[in-house]
């Protein structure tokens, strides 16, 4: 059995890269940026009005004069007008080019106009007041948004102010989640006394959207040689596996036995964590065949096979624990495979704990902000059974194996699944 740091470290010394793949922008909400974004022209790219009103030449009411004829209109997405008499004005809209010779634009509430005539009502302007001067927010070439960035509609945004109608983001692995029981039955079924429904496969897969992850899923019965013969198939199509089940002591608990057949290499068996003790990760160099890695050789004109890797995590099959474990070491695992540094985050314990046993406690926790700080209140549940008791946390707090007792005010690192 080894230590959670232990654990995580391997997990995370067998992160991969899958490549990079060019998709539509409007379709990467949520992927990782794989390329700079830099402007291709001045931010914004000319001197843009940024009030309805009228434009003038500033030294004139400096020079005291209120009252300015309107020469004419300058609308937005219209080409450039000039303004011709520095005693004149012309009107213009939020988003428009400032028309040549002006230098302030005044709103229309602080104008009245009549007989084509606007009479300034206000005793204060200012030189460029009300303009949004070319090149202010950015210069061409500028950085506006850099690789290993995870896209959000404010980078959106950004991408098709400088035309980038595709781009390139980083590829998602290719995953199957796989559960296994004779005791599990599907949703939409009505179960039997000694059944239950399926639901972590679920969790996982719920869990893996969240990280823009699409999946398949599996359902395999305690039959060793259909085990055998299906995870091996699986080995060579995608790049992880994930197990929920089948990994403790029990009689049926046949999946490290056939990992260990199919030469999937076990990295480590259990984990000195509670809940999710049992947990097993591995890798198998199984031979894929995709459109990458075969290819047609020049003297043989036959198809060659090139080894890909397969990173297996195989997680306890209780809820909690399959939960617990896919946020503490799959979700790091993926974010250092795209490139993005994951931030640590620590919270307030919000009552004494106390826990003797020589192990790493995930502790499910409710959060709240109080004065500016982040505080976590442990909840009561019924063990790592207790499904139900998930959808009263926030968050699990990770409680160190050095310690038996945690007192209140104490901070320790929080893994959260839900947003406040």
């Amino acid at each position: 059995m080894i230590s959670t740091e232990q654990a995580l470290q391997t997990v995370l010394n067998s992160a991969q890269d899958f490549g990079v793949e060019e998709i539509p922008f409007i379709k990467s909400v949520g992927r990782i940026l794989k390329e700079d974004i830099k402007a291709d022209r001045d931010f914004p790219p000319f001197n843009r009005v940024s009030m309805d009103g009228i434009a003038i030449d500033y030294s004139s009411f400096k020079n005291g004069q209120r009252n300015f004829v309107i020469e004419g209109i300058q609308a937005a997405g219209s080409e450039q007008i000039t303004l011709q008499n520095p005693e004149n004005c012309i009107e213009v809209m939020t988003g428009a080019m400032l028309p040549n010779n002006a230098t302030a634009v005044i709103r229309y509430e602080d104008v009245v106009i009549e007989n084509n005539t606007a009479t300034v009502s206000i005793e204060t302007v200012c030189d460029r007041q009300n303009i949004h001067q070319k090149g202010k927010d950015g210069k061409v070439g500028d950085l506006l948004t850099q690789k290993n960035t995870i896209i959000s509609a404010a980078e959106i945004g950004v991408l098709a102010t400088v035309g980038k109608s595709t781009i390139k983001v980083a590829k998602q692995p290719k995953v199957m989640i796989i559960s296994t029981g004779d005791e599990l039955v599907g949703v939409e079924e009505i179960p039997l006394a000694h059944q239950i429904r399926r639901s972590n496969v679920f969790t996982l897969v719920s869990l893996l959207e969240k990280l823009h992850i699409s999946s398949e899923t599996e359902h395999i019965t305690d039959d060793k040689p259909v085990l055998k013969s299906k995870i091996e198939a699986y080995l060579n199509e995608f790049d992880v596996l994930l197990f929920s089940g089948a990994v403790s002591k029990g009689k049926f608990d046949f999946l490290p036995e056939v990992l260990d057949e199919l030469g999937v290499e076990k990295l480590f068996h259990r984990v000195a964590q509670r809940p999710g003790k049992p947990f097993w990760f591995g890798i198998s160099d199984a031979l894929g065949l995709s459109e990458q890695n075969v290819y047609q050789s020049v003297d043989k004109g036959a198809e060659n096979k090139s080894q890909k890797k397969t990173v297996v995590f195989a997680f306890p099959g209780n809820p909690i624990s399959t939960f617990v474990n896919c946020l503490a070491y799959f979700y790091p695992w993926y974010y250092k495979s795209v490139g993005i540094e994951q931030k640590e985050e620590n919270a307030i314990l919000a009552e004494d704990v106390v826990f003797k046993p020589s192990l790493t406690y995930f502790l499910q926790v409710k959060l709240a902000y109080r004065f500016g700080h982040l505080i976590a209140t442990p909840i009561t549940g019924n063990g790592s059974g207790d499904l139900a008791s998930l959808v009263h946390a926030d968050a699990f707090i990770q409680l160190p194996s050095a310690q038996t007792e945690f007192k209140k005010g104490e901070v320790f690192k929080i893994i959260r699944y839900r947003e406040l």
